[in-house]
C-alpha cells in the first residue's frame, strides 16, 4: 500500500528531523555546541520548540490520515506514521544526543493516538459537523497545548526563541480554524444554494 510507505516515510523523517534539531539546539550536545551564541542555534531553538511538541506530533498523524480513503485506513497509516516517527527519533538520539530510553512506551503510545488521529485526519474530508470537528482537532490542539504547556523553559518563559515559538504557534492555530471554518461556512452555503 503507497499511503502505509508515505505515513512511514513521513513519520521517520518527522521523528529523525526533530532528534537533529533537539540536538543542534543544545549546547550540551555535541553537534550543538559549536552553535552556541549563533543566530542557528537560535533557529535551531525555535525549531525544536515546533517540532517537539505533542500538538506537532498529532498534527503528522492527522495529516497522513487525511491523504487515506477512509477512517479504518487513516487509523493504520496514522498509527504507522507515529510509530515510525517515535523510533526514527529514538534512534537518531542515539547517534546525536545520547538519549535514555522509554522507546516502549512512547511506541504504544504511537499506536494509541496514531490510529485515533489518523482516523480523525481521513474524517477531515466528510462534508458537515463531522468534517468540521476533525479539521479543527489540530488547531484547537495546538491552542490548548500553548495555554496549558507553552513551549519554552520553564525559568526562562519569555525567551526570544519561545515567544517566537508561541506566536507561530498561535498564528498558525488561528489561521487552521479560520480555514476548517470557512471551509464549513462555504460547504453549508452551497448545499443551501443546492435545494
Amino acid at each position: 500500500m503507497r499511503i502505509m510507505a508515505v505515513g512511514l516515510g513521513a513519520g521517520a523523517g518527522f521523528g529523525a528531523a526533530t532528534s537533529l534539531v533537539n540536538a543542534l539546539s543544545s549546547p550540551y550536545a555535541d553537534i550543538g555546541a559549536p552553535l552556541t551564541g549563533t543566530v542557528w542555534a537560535g533557529a535551531a531553538k525555535v525549531l525544536s520548540l515546533l517540532m517537539d511538541a505533542g500538538w506537532s506530533w498529532a498534527a503528522l498523524a492527522v495529516l497522513v490520515g487525511a491523504a487515506a480513503r477512509t477512517p479504518l485506513q487513516g487509523a493504520l497509516v496514522g498509527a504507522v506514521s507515529l510509530v515510525a516517527a517515535t523510533g526514527a527519533y529514538y534512534a537518531t538520539d542515539s547517534l546525536v544526543a545520547d538519549a535514555g530510553g522509554g522507546l516502549v512506551v512512547w511506541c504504544v503510545a504511537a499506536l494509541l493516538f496514531g490510529s485515533v488521529l489518523g482516523a480523525v485526519g481521513a474524517s477531515t474530508r466528510r462534508r458537515g459537523v463531522a468534517g468540521l470537528v476533525a479539521s479543527l482537532t489540530v488547531p484547537v490542539g495546538a491552542a490548548l497545548q500553548m495555554v496549558v504547556l507553552p513551549p519554552g523553559p520553564a525559568l526562562l518563559p519569555l525567551s526570544p526563541p519561545a515567544v517566537l515559538a508561541r506566536t507561530v504557534v498561535w498564528v498558525a492555530a488561528a489561521l487552521g480554524a479560520a480555514w476548517a471554518l470557512h471551509r464549513y461556512w462555504t460547504e453549508q452555503r452551497s448545499g443551501r444554494r443546492a435545494e
